[in-house]
């Protein structure tokens, strides 16, 4: 499997972000018309597995399960064909993290009520592909007084220090940047955290 900073160095997916364990772009449209246009030339290409595409007025968002540098290239070239350009700042994944003594009776639930699957051990997903991802965080005695909630949101590498500054800049707080770029804990004028999150440093 290509690693993160694989993808990363590989020559023709400057359009390409890595978030987690996908890899995403967003084309900028001036109309749905030109939007159609776009997943019209991605759906005749070669490709082993369709990507997963978000199609708006303002814009496609184009996402691979896969870090595959190939099919990267192609849409890439796609776009260019109809004459589209890529704002990378535009992607990003979001997950609700939740602190959990036994993952294995928590997950359940959060499937059940959410209409999620189980894709891990310790993450569900939205199977239509709409919903932020829940993933559990492994705790190793019960916390009752600190946040049991929180949201991963994971931004472009070369976004993060801009979203974690407008975050501060909006009344947030840095609780700790000991694991940055991986990631940043932030935190509102109340306490509730959130991460910023990047692919580097990861495996």
């Amino acid at each position: 499997m290509t690693t993160a900073a694989e993808f990363h160095a590989a020559e023709g997916v400057e359009d390409w972000r890595v978030l987690y364990h996908v890899v995403a772009a967003h084309f900028r449209t001036r109309s749905f018309a030109e939007g159609v246009a776009l997943v019209d030339e991605i759906n005749r290409l070669p490709l082993d597995a369709p990507p997963r595409m978000d199609l708006r007025d303002a814009g496609v968002t184009v996402t691979l399960t896969a870090r595959d540098i190939a099919a990267a290239r192609l849409i890439s070239a796609a776009a260019a064909q109809v004459g589209l350009l890529s704002e990378p700042a535009a992607v990003q994944l979001v997950n609700v993290t939740i602190d959990a003594l036994v993952g294995a009776e928590v997950l359940p639930f959060w499937c059940a009520v959410l209409g999620y699957r189980q894709v891990g051990d310790d993450v569900a997903g939205d199977p239509r592909g709409r919903g932020p991802g829940i993933g559990l965080q492994p705790l190793d005695v019960a916390r009752p007084q600190r946040n049991r909630v929180h949201l991963d949101v994971a931004v472009p590498h070369d976004q993060a220090e801009a979203r974690v500054a407008a975050a501060l800049t909006a009344g947030g707080r840095l609780v700790s940047d000991a694991h940055a770029p991986k990631w940043w804990i932030l935190a509102d004028a109340e306490g509730n955290e959130a991460c910023v999150a990047t692919w580097q440093g990861r495996g």
